[in-house]
């Protein structure tokens, strides 16, 4: 069996953000990989809604979905990779990709969601310089 100190490393310092949302909303796991992304230490975090992390003007559709999850045991987005907006402490906005897994106690309730997200700010900046190149390149051909 893998031992669970070098679980717990992984989980800690992957520079990714690993979280883990409650029934509530409220962040109940943090990561460093959350605090190099969203520049909230995890101690700030812990215990915050999530709406920390959120854009607020997405706050509401946001959690219209995640409460619906929490009551039906069913998201449309269980494998797949979802890319989003999210807000830094600073106020920047970031552009995430994530995944996310439900956690479900022994009687098939959910108690959670874990998360682990990227962000994808520069690449998504520099693709959308690239197109921008690239159209007015054309427009000199044309």
């Amino acid at each position: 069996m893998f031992p669970e100190r070098l679980s717990q490393q992984i989980i800690a310092n992957i520079p990714d953000a690993i979280l883990y949302v409650d029934s509530k909303g409220l962040i109940q796991h943090w990561n460093n990989g959350a605090t190099r992304i969203f520049g909230y230490s995890a101690d700030e975090a812990i215990g915050q809604s999530l709406d920390l992390i959120i854009p607020e003007k997405l706050r509401g559709r946001h959690w219209d979905g995640y409460f619906k999850v929490m009551e039906s045991g069913i998201s449309q987005y269980g494998s797949d990779l979802l890319s989003v907006p999210s807000t830094h402490r600073d106020g920047q906005r970031l552009s995430i990709d994530f995944s996310i897994a439900m956690l479900k106690n022994d009687q098939g309730g959910v108690e959670g969601i874990a998360a682990i997200m990227r962000d994808m700010t520069a690449q998504r900046q520099n693709e959308k310089q690239l197109k921008e190149r690239i159209a007015e390149l054309e427009e000199k051909t044309r």
